[in-house]
């Protein structure tokens, strides 16, 4: 799909798609984060095709993604709030090795703006109940 707008940064739908297949390769390995994923990830490849659409959408300002970060981590049920910065260090070290420092910092900002939102609804929804 493509877009008159300019993307956030420089960075392109395959930079995008690899960072995505890295992270969730880490993820799986990860001994906090992956049985947290593997509770509810039963398609890898589908779970990493839309959450590369989301930073496509997210960073190339696509309109390809469809769906509700926050109510899918909200209907997860198993996560909580501090596993957002374990979250946020594995995918800062993930765009470390994979981009320049450039896409580095303008995705990690990004990512800790949404992480941050993500966590506070995670959060405020548990002590809603």
């Amino acid at each position: 799909m493509t877009n008159a707008l300019p993307p956030r940064f420089d960075i392109t739908a395959d930079d995008i798609a690899r960072v995505v297949a890295s992270f969730y390769a880490a993820i799986r390995q990860h001994p906090g984060l992956g049985p947290i994923f593997a509770a509810h990830v039963t398609d890898w490849p589908e779970h990493e095709a839309k959450i590369a659409a989301f930073w496509r959408n997210a960073i190339l300002l696509e309109r390809s993604y469809d769906g509700n970060p926050m109510q899918a981590h909200l209907a997860a049920g198993n996560v909580k709030g501090p596993m957002f910065p374990v979250w946020l260090g594995l995918f800062d070290s993930v765009l470390a090795q994979e981009l320049r420092p450039d896409q580095v910092e303008a995705w990690s900002a990004l990512a800790h703006r949404i992480g941050s939102s993500l966590r506070m609804g995670v959060e405020g929804f548990v002590r809603m109940r």
